[in-house]
């Protein structure tokens, strides 16, 4: 079984990518001429964005040079205890929301610290996987589009986080103990 969703996982894209060119050209779409000016309406949307993103990171970095970070993590370890949490992961679960690069180097600092079979690296593999960079979201959709009253997306994008991040810990319990 393992061989089968392996060689299935391999040829996915490959095979992704030939149906839509197939499909395209069976269509008598110019695929080309599609995709340069797909990429020209990319390139003005990068140009949009970017004061947000700018922004964006510029917070993120203050939030982590400040030592917030650590001030957040020494509030919330009692409660982690008696929830069984491992407190290594909490970096991972409060910057995921806010930043994928940052929270992929988290991941991939826990795994090389703990091995990729150890519940933490693969309760980090599961939250990686399980939630995704709401802010980033939020600014980059949102900045591009021009909508400025987000206060219903934050809060379901946050909750979603939330409830991905106890889902990932429940089932590496459940599956892994």
């Amino acid at each position: 079984m393992y061989a089968l969703v392996t060689q299935l996982s391999m040829w996915a894209i490959p095979f992704l990518l030939a149906y839509v060119l197939s499909y395209a050209l069976y269509k008598k779409v110019p695929v080309y001429d599609s995709f340069i000016s797909g990429a020209k309406g990319g390139f003005g949307t990068a140009v949009k964005i970017m004061p947000h993103l700018v922004g964006m990171l510029v917070a993120i970095s203050v939030f982590r040079e400040s030592g917030a970070l650590d001030v957040v993590l020494n509030t919330l370890k009692p409660m982690l205890a008696w929830f069984n949490f491992p407190p290594e992961v909490v970096p991972l679960a409060l910057l995921r929301p806010i930043t994928g690069s940052g929270s992929l180097a988290i991941a991939t600092d826990l795994i090389a610290t703990h091995g990729p079979d150890s519940f933490i690296g693969r309760l980090a593999s599961t939250i990686q996987g399980s939630t995704d960079t709401t802010l980033y979201v939020l600014t980059v959709y949102f900045g591009a589009i021009a909508v400025r009253h987000t206060k219903y997306a934050l809060a379901v994008g946050l909750l979603s986080d939330f409830i991905g991040v106890v889902a990932s810990f429940v089932v590496v319990m459940l599956v892994f103990g």
